[in-house]
Order: structure tokens, then sequence, then C-alpha cells
């Protein structure tokens, strides 16, 4: 392996009192944008600096996930240019804490973890925290579900267990969980289920719900307000269109049946073997309507 330590630049080390790293890349499934908003809001919503930063050409195939050029009537204007990085961020009682986002790496992904143990230790980072999205057959008129992982597992010992044994793609993010926990670091994830029928939305429900994990994990002060308030909104829309539209109507009424009996020891789980899951094209021509009058931003949307 070449040096993992040539992928990254460091700044000046500040004063962090073995900080707490949240974990936010992309690539990995983020249903209802839960990752990214939440990622969002905590760099817009307090304080942040540059940290560290990744050299992106060694870890990026550019021509998988093309970068946004733009164009303006006649010359180029703008280039968006994929960023991996990590940023120091102070909560609102002034704590430090870290966050690792922007692109998943393509290649080299055991460099790249080695690089981020180098890190992890040199910054005396005490917790990793991972953020993920997850859709699955749930319904949004009851609390969010969130999977919880973590090493030792009394980090999450207060969240139920939803899911058996299972076998999943790996993504960069849970392999450094699984890595820096086999070091000693403790760590955790955080995967919060988002209603099938709206994970091609922005859902600030999820958000909201994994800010929330990752604040009493962390034990941080994070501000949520505003999610919150973008959360009972989108509640609001999708209500409206259960109330104009029986098949919509019937299958959520399905989906709360199955969370009942589940939450009530009835039910065998999530991933019940031989469980019936309602689909997206199920609800696909119940929602175009409302998908189409549904506008792209407002001021309800937390920054």
């Amino acid at each position: 392996m070449q040096d993992p330590t040539a992928l990254f630049t460091m700044g000046a080390l500040p004063d962090l009192d073995r900080p707490v790293l949240v974990q936010a890349l992309d690539g990995f499934v983020d249903a209802g944008s839960g990752r990214r908003l939440a990622r969002e809001h905590l760099l817009h919503a307090l304080d942040s600096d540059p940290l560290v930063s990744f050299d992106v050409d060694q870890l990026v195939d550019y021509r998988s996930q093309r970068p946004e050029l733009t164009f303006t009537t006649d010359h180029w204007d703008g280039y968006t240019a994929p960023e991996l990085a990590v940023h120091r961020i102070r909560d609102l009682d002034g704590t430090s804490f870290l966050l690792l986002h922007g692109r998943e790496p393509d290649m080299q992904w055991e460099r790249f973890i080695a690089a981020m143990e180098h890190i992890v230790a040199t910054l005396e980072v005490r917790l990793l925290i991972g953020m993920d999205a997850i859709p699955m057959a749930v319904p949004h008129t009851r609390p969010a579900t969130v999977i919880a992982h973590g090493t030792p597992p009394e980090l999450v010992a207060e969240y139920p267990k939803w899911l058996p044994t299972v076998r999943v793609p790996a993504s960069v993010g849970n392999l450094l969980e699984y890595r820096v926990a086999k070091a000693g670091t403790a760590a955790c994830g955080f995967a919060v289920a988002v209603p099938h029928y709206v994970a091609h939305l922005d859902y600030p429900e999820a958000a909201a719900t994994l800010l929330n994990s990752v604040a009493r994990a962390g034990e941080l002060s994070l501000p949520i307000e505003a999610l919150a308030r973008a959360a009972g909104v989108m509640r609001a829309d999708i209500d409206k269109q259960m109330a104009e539209s029986e098949q919509v109507a019937s299958l959520v009424r399905g989906l709360e049946q199955q969370y009942d009996e589940l939450t009530a020891g009835r039910g065998d789980g999530l991933l019940a073997e031989g469980a019936r899951l309602p689909t997206a094209d199920e609800l696909a021509a119940e929602f175009e309507q409302y998908l189409s009058n549904r506008p792209e931003s407002g001021d309800d949307t937390p920054a």
C-alpha cells in the first residue's frame, strides 16, 4: 500500500479535547436525502472550519460520477469540484466536533481507511458516529425508526433491535466504523428508516432524527428546530395527499398495522421473511400529482 498520509493535507492542529467525529459521506443509499440534509444543516447552521482535505484526484472516478460544469449563454461559468474533507464544527455550547463529508471514494478504499485511522489517532477522536438513511416499509404517521449499531454495544443499548443478521453492500463509512472499532476506538452508527414512498423526496424528518441520535450519542448540542419545522410541513403535505387518495391511504394503513404489530411484539422484524412490502411503483401513480405540485424549495426548507 502506498503511504496513506499522502492522500490528505491537514491544517494546524487546534485544541479539540478528544472530539467526536461524525461521518456523512455521499455515495451510499440516502433515502429522503436524510444524511445530506443533516450534513448541510450542520455546515450551514454552525460555525465550521476546514481541517483536513483529501486529494480527490486519487480517490474519485470522474467518469462514473461526473461533476457539474455550469454553462451560461456562451461560456463556461463555473465548476463544482468534488470534495472530501474533515471540518471542525462548534456546537451550540461551543464544543468542537469533526465532520467527515464529501464524496465516498471510488477506489483505494483500504488506503483511505488507513488514512482515516491515522487522522483518528492524531486528533485523539474518542467516538466515531455514522449517519445513514434507508428506504423501508414504514409509515410516516409513526415515530421514525432508527436502526442503531455500535461497538461497544452499550453505545446503542437504548435502541430496539430491528434487524436479524443480514448481508448488505459495503460503504466506506460503515467500513470505517468497523475498522476503527476493531482498533479500539468507540464507534456507532444510526440508519433512519424512511417511508419508501417518500424516499425520492427531501424528507427532513430523517435528518432531524439522525441529528437527534448523533446529539445523544456524542453529547452534543445541535440545532434541530428548523429541520423539525420542515418535517411538520412535509407531514402535512403527505397527509393531504392521503386524504385525496383512498389507494394511498389504504397502503399507509397497511404499513401502520404492520408497524403496530411489530412494536407490540407480534411481528417478526422490519425484514420479516415472506412479508410483502408495497413497492414504490404501487404508489407512483398516486403520488405523481403530489410530486409535480410540490415546490422544490421554500421558506420552510432548512439551510
